[in-house]
């Protein structure tokens, strides 16, 4: 059932129940809303009193046809405990209130194609979150709270300015996909070859002349199974040069360890 709102004071509290609990119904057995309706003036508070709520899509993206953005995430967002999916791509959001920190339930965030650069020191909360969205915002260096989010498999980070990924990103061990392309990067941190999980890494289109020593151990990264695994095009690589870079992380591996012996690869 999808659910419906327009201006202000058109759905009673027990209206917004009823829709609400009537999404249930959905395979995924979640209680879900998505704001819909091209007249929609604003956000109607009834929302953080719908306490029941595991999913809300507050997106305007694809088929909600929302025309309002949202600029300012109310700090009643802390009432929904229960939340499992959090999806804010594409508004006008520059930053996420501390309440935020309140949705430990949370596995799922979504904050895509937004004006964030920070975010708060709450956010070390989130810790049974799986995926995290970032993509196409003004962070201009990767958030130290988010690489606190030890059950992380998938992170998003494209399309930003950022210039330095610190070196506690080791402490992601669970996470499967990084994506890092279009970003400010000149140099990535050895620490990041410690996620040993790592299957997709893309890095394309940043200034990147040189790589760890041992990107080698990121031994997952597989471009013979899947050529979407990584990703370097648009970098001025040098050391190792972009056509040992193609070969994988065997090649790389094995290019350190002639350079390191003074041979010629």
């Amino acid at each position: 059932m999808s659910t419906q709102l327009y201006g202000s004071g058109f759905s009673s509290e027990k209206h917004w129940k009823y829709r609400a609990e009537g999404d249930q119904h959905h395979t995924s057995n979640k209680k879900k809303l998505k704001l819909r309706g091209r007249e929609l003036l604003s956000l109607p508070s009834e929302i953080f009193r719908q306490e029941e709520l595991q999913v809300l899509d507050m997106s305007p993206e694809r088929e909600s046809c929302l025309t309002y953005r949202i600029n300012k995430v109310p700090r009643e967002i802390g009432q929904l405990r229960n939340l499992v999916v959090l999806i804010m791509d594409t508004n006008e959001l520059q930053q996420i209130p501390p309440e935020v920190g309140a949705l430990e339930n949370l596995q799922k965030l979504t904050l895509s194609n937004n004006c964030l650069s920070l975010l708060p020191q709450e956010f070390v909360r989130l810790q049974k979150l799986h995926s995290l969205h970032l993509a196409n915002n003004h962070f201009q260096e990767l958030p130290e709270h988010v690489c606190q989010l030890r059950n992380l498999l998938f992170l998003d980070v494209s399309d930003n300015k950022i210039k330095l990924i610190p070196q506690s990103i080791q402490n992601l061990q669970k996470l499967q996909t990084l994506l890092l392309f279009h970003n400010r990067l000149q140099h990535l941190p050895r620490s990041l070859c410690k996620l040993k999980n790592l299957c997709t890494l893309w890095l394309g289109n940043n200034n990147l002349k040189s790589l760890p020593h041992n990107f080698g151990d990121l031994s997952r990264l597989d471009w013979g199974c899947s050529q979407c695994s990584s990703n370097f095009d648009g970098n001025p690589l040098e050391n190792p040069p972009s056509d040992v870079c193609q070969g994988g992380p065997a090649h790389i591996k094995h290019y350190f360890a002639m350079k390191e012996t003074g041979s010629a690869y």
